[in-house]
């Protein structure tokens, strides 16, 4: 609390210094539609008022944080393993874990002692606009998040299109499709969803991602036990490279993929869903969500290390199939892996979407008319359409340019 006290003392201090009124993006206590009035229009636009209604409970906050951090990335931890080996390894998991946990309570602690106060911050680029200046929130923060969320959108169209794919090569090994095929099928299902108006709206898909997640971790658990315990199970190897700088090197490399698993760039938007008072369901929510991240981040991340060794490779799923295609495990058992994972990956992609098409629907959308009057109908129809259509397209390509992606996407997310 006193770290919380310390941050929200410096947040009134540079609210004096830069503006005197409640900017556009905070709110009065109680945004959601049901509390709204025509005298309100000038005060709060329709991005606040009709995406981040604030109507949820702790729990809705635990579906969609668990979405936003819990998500098919944590495949990728037994790679990470490969470059840290036992030890190292699973403290990297527990302080990340610890780290991430009390940085995200401590951001939710400020944004409900602003509450308290009289001042609601209901997104990210709001908040920093009061603690570092309009500058910082206009030309830094807001460009990081937007870019973080929509390659988020991206990445999970493509891994989507990639997990369908694997599911197709399962049964017509010598099928014509390329990816670029699936990814279309994969954005499809996300130009479908997409139009459901609010991020609130999402909570039962987020129950359903949910309940993926521990689908999945529990087959790859299994998967991998049945793997390491057959007779074409791979030889192991748990020794690190002999070279220094190569070990350094893969050491930084397994640090930055766990630090980005435990990601998150939209913690004031998921706590503007929360009807007021906010104080201590955010708390409950991120309960609910690190209940699941421990149990789905060591379990993978150890079986998945424990069965393949150096050999894990950075989507576990590829261990599970020889070189000629032929799976090690069950077919039914990775068909099923690979469909939760389309399923999450959907929610993950519906829920980084929600920041961008709060922005459009801020400046097309009218609150004199309600959410649903043909007026901001068709205007979020149209442009939540072009938005899905682009990420799609840019998924579609990114396979031909996915290492100076990657290399670009690590410096975003941790600079956020």
């Amino acid at each position: 609390m006193g770290s919380c006290k310390l941050l929200i003392n410096g947040l009134n201090e540079g609210r004096k210094a830069v503006h005197s009124e409640i900017p556009n993006g905070s709110a009065k206590l109680g945004n959601s539609t049901d509390d709204f009035q025509p005298t309100q229009s000038r005060n709060v636009d329709a991005g606040a008022l009709f995406v981040l209604e604030s109507k949820g409970t702790w729990v809705h906050a635990g579906y969609h944080l668990t979405t936003s951090i819990a998500a098919p990335t944590l495949l990728s931890l037994p790679f990470a393993f490969a470059g840290l080996g036992w030890g190292p390894g699973i403290l990297a998991l527990i302080v990340g874990a610890a780290v991430s946990f009390y940085s995200y309570n401590l951001l939710s602690k400020v944004l409900e002692e602003s509450e308290i106060r009289g001042n609601r911050f209901i997104r990210f680029r709001d908040l920093s606009r009061d603690i570092l200046g309009p500058a910082w929130s206009v030309l830094v923060i807001a460009p990081l998040q937007i870019i973080l969320c929509v390659g988020a959108v991206i990445g999970s169209i493509l891994l989507g299109g990639e997990s369908i794919k694997i599911i197709y090569l399962l049964y017509f090994p010598k099928g014509s499709l390329q990816l670029y095929h699936f990814v279309i099928m994969a954005g499809a299902a996300m130009l479908l969803l997409s139009q459901l108006p609010s991020f609130h709206s999402l909570r039962h898909i987020n129950l359903v991602s949910l309940i993926t997640c521990l689908g999945y971790s529990t087959c790859v658990v299994s998967g991998a036990i049945y793997t390491g315990h057959s007779k074409n199970a791979p030889k192991r190897d748990y020794s690190l490279s002999s070279s220094p700088s190569i070990k350094l090197f893969n050491a930084f490399s397994s640090l930055s993929i766990i630090a980005t698993t435990y990601g998150n760039g939209i913690i004031p938007e998921i706590q503007a869903t929360i009807a007021p008072p906010t104080s201590g369901k955010m708390f409950k929510g991120l309960l609910i969500c690190y209940m699941v991240v421990v149990s789905t981040f060591f379990s993978v991340a150890a079986s998945g290390y424990w069965a393949f060794g150096n050999l894990s490779s950075g989507n576990i799923f590829i261990n599970f199939m020889t070189t000629e295609g032929v799976p090690l495990i069950p077919k039914w058992l990775l068909v099923l892996s690979n469909i939760l994972v389309v399923i999450q990956l959907i929610a993950v992609a519906l829920i980084y979407a929600q920041p961008t098409f709060e922005i459009i629907e801020g400046r097309t959308s009218d609150v004199k008319y309600g959410k649903y009057a043909m007026r901001n109908i068709l205007p979020r129809f149209l442009l939540r359409t072009l938005i899905v259509a682009f990420s799609t397209l840019v998924a579609a390509m990114l396979p031909f340019f996915r290492r100076p992606i990657c290399f670009c996407w690590c410096i975003w997310i941790h600079t956020l």
